[in-house]
């Protein structure tokens, strides 16, 4: 896949606890995102947010918690993003959860995989 020049992020936020068929919300929507071949994702914890439901994470000491925050970050073309948006809102309906779903723009410098090199040995 090429990808370059003006493109869209689609950034979810969730709880980290969240969990749709027997699995976290977080690692089916990267799954989803890979067999729907959206050229890539990445999942990052946030130390500390708050959203609709109030506080995510609010002792004092701010000690780590399963309650953090995950934020997926899915970059492909605009078409493909809203396409995809509606089934990350699904999983979220499904698994009774609570997040937001919005939609960037970006600009893609460069997107390419490493090349396999074919060594042979003599």
């Amino acid at each position: 896949m090429i990808l370059e020049g003006k493109a869209k992020k689609l950034k979810i936020i969730i709880r980290e606890t969240e969990i749709v068929y027997q699995r976290s919300l977080y690692e089916t929507i990267v799954f989803a995102a890979k067999k729907y071949t959206l050229a890539g994702s990445t999942v990052s914890r946030g130390l500390m947010g708050y959203g609709a439901n109030g506080l995510t994470n609010s002792s004092k000491n701010y000690e780590f918690s399963e309650e953090s925050p995950i934020i997926i970050e899915i970059v492909d073309r605009e078409e493909r993003l809203y396409d995809f948006s509606k089934v990350v809102s699904g999983l979220i309906d499904k698994a009774n959860g609570a997040g937001i779903i919005y939609i960037e723009d970006v600009d893609i410098v460069t997107y390419r995989k490493h090349e396999e090199v074919n060594a042979t040995v003599k």
